[in-house]
């Protein structure tokens, strides 16, 4: 396969610009990424979150959400529990995720159990989000097979009748959805170098403790 060479002219991130804490730092970048897609609009999706778990036969499983949940117990997403993913978070409860933004030459990858978001938080999202996308969350059977586009278009049609936008609270939480999210022990911070000397910083779990407390966290740096 061939491929045109990129260098990657980041900015780096040293020691000395590193924010105290992996909240601190994540929430910059995120909200540089988000800025970002606002203006540049070069990063697409900037809340993109690549989540990785594994099967009851130990095969990784990665596929792609968007961050709902960003604070100092860890990021998290939204999903149908009897998902894939929410199954197998339920028999072997650890994830791997990820956020990138290849025109900032930055990523952040968080590795940790998973735990379940509280419901009322669950709730507090679901509130948020638009009519349609709440009929969409009832419609899908998510990961299940489907015979084809317009079978999944008329299951669609039938939860919108059930649920009519009264543009209030009209579309209850499914019992069978809900949220998870990462409790990091670790959070790596990459950004791209020229002659791919990419700068790796690393926050390792040392102690109990937030991603809000610098104390719980040591700081190395990684060879890229």
């Amino acid at each position: 396969m061939s491929h045109a060479r990129v260098d990657y002219d980041g900015d780096g991130l040293t020691e000395e610009q590193l924010l105290d804490t992996p909240l601190a730092q994540a929430r910059a970048w995120v909200d540089d990424a988000v800025a970002r897609s606002q203006v540049e609009r070069d990063v697409f999706e900037p809340l993109a979150l690549s989540v990785a778990t594994v099967d009851a036969a130990g095969v990784p499983n990665v596929r792609t959400v968007l961050m709902r949940f960003l604070d100092e117990r860890g990021p998290g997403f939204v999903t149908a529990r009897t998902s894939t993913k929410g199954r197998e978070l339920a028999a072997n409860p650890v994830m791997a995720v990820a956020l990138t933004w290849p025109a900032m030459y930055r990523a952040i990858r968080f590795r940790g159990p998973a735990v379940a978001v509280d419901r009322a938080e669950v709730r507090e999202y679901w509130r948020s989000r638009p009519w349609a996308s709440r009929i969409s969350a009832w419609t899908s059977q998510q990961s299940e097979p489907v015979g084809s586009r317009a079978e999944l278009e008329e299951a669609y049609a039938r939860r919108a009748a059930q649920f009519p936008d009264s543009g209030g609270d009209d579309v209850p939480v499914p019992d069978f959805w809900g949220g998870y999210r990462v409790v990091p022990d670790e959070v790596e911070f990459w950004a791209g170098r020229r002659n791919r000397l990419h700068d790796r910083l690393v926050f390792t779990r040392v102690a109990d403790g937030s991603l809000a407390e610098a104390s719980a966290w040591r700081v190395h740096r990684r060879q890229p």
